[in-house]
C-alpha cells in the first residue's frame, strides 16, 4: 500500500512534502469572509479562467492554459485577476496580498480547503465534488487520496487549525500550543511540526525569563525581577504569570496618581493615559482588562484565578470599555507594543468596583420632610437608601423609583446615602460605595387654614385661621395662585399688598378684580394658603341726561375701563312715588342693567316719564363670590317735562286799519315747578328765521316768574318793529333754559307783512 499512497502512485515522489493540517496564514477568517460574499466553493475558485479549465495543486498552484498547457499562479497572474470586473475580484485581491508575503502561502490554503471540501462527503462522491471543483482531472485521483489518508478534523479541530497562524502573529504562545494540542499528532505536516519546534524554543525563552525573575525577586531585586516578567511578556503575549508579576510591579501605590486613569459611567469605563508610548515614536497600544484574584505580593508565580480580555482603543490613549461586567472588580493595563510585541511597562490603572452610583443625586427639604431624586443607571437590581438623622439614629429609607421621600422628620441636618447593587455574573448582589448628601431639614410655618375679607369703607380687611407664630403676607400673584399647602421660598413670593400699613388691611385696595392669596412665613420660607376674590367697582364719571319727546330721557356718560355691566336707576322726586323706586319697574322709577356692547352700539334712553327724576349709575360686581367694595354712585336730576309753547294771535280787522297782534305764552309745568327760564321774542326782516337771540331786534320779553305766577301771558306786539315783512322767532334764556323744552310754532305762522 505504500507504494499507492499519496504522490507515489503518480509517479511523482515528493510531489507533496506532506499534508497540510491548518491553512496556516493569518487573516484566514477574512479570507474565508470574501470567499462566502463571492459565492466560491473554495478560494481556488476564484482562479479558475471563465471558459473552464482545471485547477492543479499537487506540485504546486497552477491553471490551466490551451489544451495542455498550465500557468502558475504568481503575482502577477493574481494582480491581474485582482484588477478584474468579476465577484471573484476581492478575493483574488486577499490572494494577491497573501503571495506577496509567503508565495507558497496560496496553495497551502486552496490545497487545505479542497481536501476539507472532499473529507464532507462520502467516499464515493469525492472524485464526482473534486471534479466539478474544477480540479484538472489528472490530479481528480490524487486529491481524492490525500482525503483519505489526511485525518478528517472535527469542527473543533478545524477551529484551531484556521486560529493558529494569528495567535502566532500575536505572539499569544500559549494559545498557540493549547491550539497545537486539540490537532492531530500524526506528523504529516512538515509546517507544523517546524511550528511546534519554534514554539518550544520561544516558551524555553519565557521560562527561563520566569525562571530569573524568581530568582531576582528572592533577592529581593524588583527592578530586576520587573525586566525579566517584561522579556517574558515579550515573547509571550498571553503569559498570565508574567502580565500578573507586571501589573503588581506597576500598579500604583496609595497616594500616588495612576498611570492609566479609568472612571466609572452608567454603562462604560472610559480610559485614558499618555499615549506617546515614551518617545518612541509607535501609537501602538495593547489595552488589556483584568478581572478577577491578583497575585499576592511576593507570589507573582501562582496563577490567580485571572480573566484577562482586550479593549479596543478609540484613539491614541483613550478607550472605551462597553463590554465590562456589572458588579465586578476590574483593573486595566496598557502595554505599548513595538511591531506587535510588548515593548514596556505596562501603565496600570488602580482596582475599579464596576457599580455606577445614581447620577444627579438632589435633596430638597419641607415641613418635617426631606425628598431626594435621582438617575438611575442602567442594570440596577435595587437601590437602597441608608438615613443617620441629627441625633445619630440610622435607619434604611423606602425608595421608589428615582427618589425617596421620608416624612416625620425633626429640624436639624439629615444624611443620606444612596446604594446601588448589581447581579454579579455569579450571581451574588454587589453593592456600589453609594452616594451621600446632608440636608438640613429647617422649621416651617404653620399654614393658614381660612381667609375672609369685608369692606370697610374704602379699605378691605382680612381675617384668617392658622399660621400660629408665622408672619402672614397679603400677596396677589401674577399668574394662577400655587395651591394652598405649596411650598415657597420667601424670596419668590410677590411684592406684599399690605406692606404699607396695618396688617391685614388694603388701604385703599387695588382697582379691579384682584386674587389676594394669604402666605404663612418663616424666614427663608414660606406656605401658600388660601385666596380670596376682592372686587374695587370703578366710579362712573360724565353723567348726564336730557329729555326726549316721548318721555324718555338719553343718558351719557364715560364707561370706565375694563368694566362689561353697568347698573342704571330712577326714581321720581316726588315723595308719592319715592316708596317704589327700589323695585325693578315701579311707577316712575326703574332700574336696569346695561352691558358695554349694547351702549357703545346705541347708546341708554331710559323711560322716566314727565316728572322729576334722579338718575344714578354705578359699576356691577363681575365676579361672583368676591368681596365688594362700592364706589360712590354717580347721580344726575333730570327736572319735570316743562314746556314753553307761543304764536301769534291777530285780533278782528278794524275799520280804518288793522286789529292789534298779539303773541300768546304758554307754560305747560308739572305742579310745583319753579325754575322757569325768560321768554325772548325776537324779529328780523325777511322771511328767514333768527337764529339766536341776538340775531334781530327783541319786540318783547316775559320773565319766567310771570309764566309761573299765570301760566299763559299775552302781549301785543309793537306796531312796527322793523321793516315788514319780519319773521319773529323765540327763546328760552337763563340758567334753566336747557331744562325747559320749548315749542314752537310752524315757521309760516310766524311772518309778519
Amino acid at each position: 500500500m505504500a507504494g499507492r499512497e499519496f504522490g507515489h502512485h503518480l509517479g511523482l515522489p515528493r510531489a507533496l512534502s506532506g499534508l497540510p493540517l491548518s491553512p496556516l496564514v493569518p487573516g484566514y477568517a477574512e479570507l474565508a469572509a470574501a470567499q462566502h460574499a463571492a459565492g466560491l466553493l473554495h478560494l481556488g475558485a476564484a482562479l479558475l479562467p471563465s471558459g473552464g479549465g482545471g485547477l492543479r495543486v499537487l506540485d504546486g498552484l497552477y491553471i490551466s492554459s490551451g489544451p495542455r498547457g498550465r500557468t502558475r499562479v504568481d503575482g502577477p497572474l493574481l494582480a491581474g485577476l485582482a484588477h478584474s470586473a468579476t465577484p471573484a475580484a476581492p478575493v483574488a485581491q486577499l490572494l494577491a496580498e497573501l503571495h506577496h508575503r509567503d508565495p507558497q502561502a496560496p496553495r497551502r490554503v486552496v490545497l487545505y480547503q479542497l481536501i476539507g471540501l472532499l473529507q464532507e462527503q462520502g467516499e464515493r462522491e469525492r472524485a464526482r465534488v473534486a471534479a466539478e471543483s474544477g480540479v484538472h482531472p489528472d490530479e481528480v485521483p490524487g486529491l481524492v487520496a490525500a482525503a483519505r489518508l489526511r485525518p478528517a478534523l472535527t469542527p473543533r479541530q478545524r477551529d484551531a487549525a484556521e486560529s493558529l497562524a494569528d495567535a502566532w502573529a500575536r505572539h499569544r504562545l500559549h494559545r498557540v500550543r493549547a491550539l497545537l494540542e486539540r490537532l492531530p499528532q500524526n506528523r504529516t505536516d512538515p509546517a507544523l511540526e517546524a511550528l511546534r519546534g519554534a514554539l518550544t524554543t520561544r516558551l524555553g525563552v519565557v521560562e527561563a525569563a520566569r525562571r530569573a525573575a524568581r530568582e531576582a525577586e528572592g533577592r529581593g531585586d524588583g527592578e530586576r525581577a520587573a525586566e525579566e516578567w517584561l522579556r517574558a511578556l515579550r515573547e509571550a503575549a498571553d503569559d498570565r504569570r508574567a502580565l500578573h508579576a507586571l501589573v503588581r510591579h506597576h500598579r500604583p501605590r496609595p497616594g500616588e496618581s495612576a498611570a492609566l486613569h479609568a472612571e466609572l459611567g452608567p454603562d462604560h469605563v472610559a480610559l485614558a493615559w499618555d499615549g506617546t508610548d515614551g518617545g518612541r515614536g509607535d501609537d501602538e497600544w495593547l489595552l488589556l482588562c483584568l478581572q478577577g484574584d491578583e497575585p499576592r505580593r511576593g507570589h507573582g508565580d501562582k496563577k490567580g484565578a485571572l480573566k484577562v480580555r482586550q479593549v479596543p482603543t478609540l484613539a491614541t490613549g483613550t478607550a472605551r470599555d462597553t463590554a465590562v461586567a456589572l458588579g465586578t472588580e476590574v483593573r486595566y493595563a496598557a502595554l505599548p507594543l513595538r511591531a506587535g510585541r510588548v515593548d514596556g511597562p505596562p501603565l496600570v490603572s488602580r482596582r475599579l468596583l464596576v457599580a455606577p452610583e445614581v447620577e444627579g443625586l438632589t435633596l430638597t427639604d419641607g415641613p418635617g420632610r426631606i425628598e431626594g431624586t435621582w438617575r438611575t443607571p442602567p442594570g440596577v437590581a435595587e437601590v437602597s437608601v441608608e438615613w443617620t438623622g441629627p441625633d445619630g439614629i440610622t435607619g434604611e429609607l423606602p425608595s421608589r423609583e428615582g427618589g425617596f421621600v421620608a416624612g416625620g422628620l425633626a429640624a436639624g441636618e439629615h444624611a443620606v446615602r444612596v446604594v446601588c447593587r448589581y447581579r454579579a455574573p455569579g450571581g451574588a448582589l454587589v453593592p456600589s460605595p453609594g452616594v451621600r448628601a446632608v440636608r438640613t431639614v429647617h422649621p416651617w410655618p404653620d399654614a393658614v387654614r381660612t381667609l375672609g375679607a369685608r369692606p370697610d369703607g374704602t379699605a378691605v380687611r382680612f381675617e384668617w385661621t392658622g399660621a400660629r407664630d408665622s408672619e402672614v403676607r397679603l400677596v396677589r400673584w401674577p399668574g394662577e395662585p400655587p395651591p394652598a399647602g405649596s411650598e415657597l421660598r420667601t424670596d419668590e413670593l410677590p411684592y406684599r399688598l399690605d406692606g404699607s400699613g396695618p396688617a391685614g388691611v388694603l388701604d385703599p385696595p387695588p382697582d379691579g378684580l384682584t386674587r389676594v392669596a394669604a402666605v404663612a412665613v418663616l424666614g427663608e420660607r414660606a406656605l401658600a394658603g388660601p385666596a380670596v376674590d376682592v372686587e374695587v367697582l370703578r366710579p362712573v364719571t360724565g353723567l348726564a341726561a336730557r329729555r326726549l319727546a316721548d318721555g324718555h330721557a338719553a343718558v351719557t356718560l364715560d364707561w370706565p375701563d375694563g368694566v362689561g355691566h353697568l347698573l342704571v336707576s330712577w326714581e321720581p322726586l316726588d315723595d308719592t312715588a319715592v316708596a317704589s323706586a327700589d323695585s325693578a319697574a315701579g311707577p316712575g322709577g326703574g332700574r336696569r342693567t346695561v352691558t358695554a356692547h349694547a351702549y357703545r352700539r346705541g347708546g341708554l334712553r331710559l323711560p322716566v316719564g314727565p316728572g322729576g327724576v334722579l338718575i344714578r349709575a354705578s359699576t356691577a360686581a363681575q365676579a361672583p363670590g368676591a368681596v365688594v367694595v362700592p364706589a360712590p354712585s354717580a347721580e344726575v336730576v333730570l327736572p319735570p317735562d316743562t314746556t314753553i309753547g307761543y304764536r301769534l294771535v291777530r285780533g278782528p280787522r278794524r275799520f280804518l286799519g288793522r286789529g292789534r297782534t298779539l303773541l300768546r305764552v304758554t307754560l305747560s309745568a308739572p305742579r310745583g315747578h319753579t325754575d322757569v327760564p325768560e321768554f325772548v321774542c325776537v324779529a328780523r326782516s325777511g322771511t328767514l328765521r333768527p337764529r339766536s337771540a341776538s340775531d334781530g331786534t327783541t319786540v318783547l320779553r316775559i320773565p319766567g316768574t310771570d309764566l309761573t305766577r299765570h301760566g299763559t301771558v299775552e302781549q301785543e306786539l309793537p306796531a312796527v318793529p322793523c321793516t315788514a315783512p319780519y319773521t319773529l322767532r323765540g327763546f328760552l334764556l337763563g340758567d334753566h333754559a336747557s331744562a325747559v323744552r320749548l315749542e314752537e310754532p310752524s315757521p309760516a305762522t310766524l311772518v309778519v307783512r
